[in-house]
């Protein structure tokens, strides 16, 4: 090794590694999504219409997840209120 190999950069990412590595970030997304049920996307938008009408709030506050276990289903609502 010599002196100036210490200051090289690493090798970096080529595009094609960085692409997969997003695409399975991806893939795993959607898998996610797919074991929701069908009225979740229904359920979350009534949920936000009713804290709306007592809260003035954007979208982009509310964040919901389903969390499936063994035997139940949660779902997680989190809403950041104004001050």
């Amino acid at each position: 090794m010599s002196f100036f190999d210490y200051f090289r950069s690493k090798k970096q990412p080529t595009s094609a590694s960085v692409a997969k590595e997003r695409l399975q970030i991806i893939v795993a997304h959607e898998r996610g999504k797919r074991a929701q049920p069908d009225y979740l996307p229904q359920m979350q938008q009534e949920i936000i219409e009713v804290i709306k009408k007592y809260v003035a709030i954007d979208q982009d506050q509310v964040n919901i997840q389903l969390d499936n276990n063994e035997n139940c289903s949660v779902l997680e609502l989190n809403v950041t209120l104004p001050d």
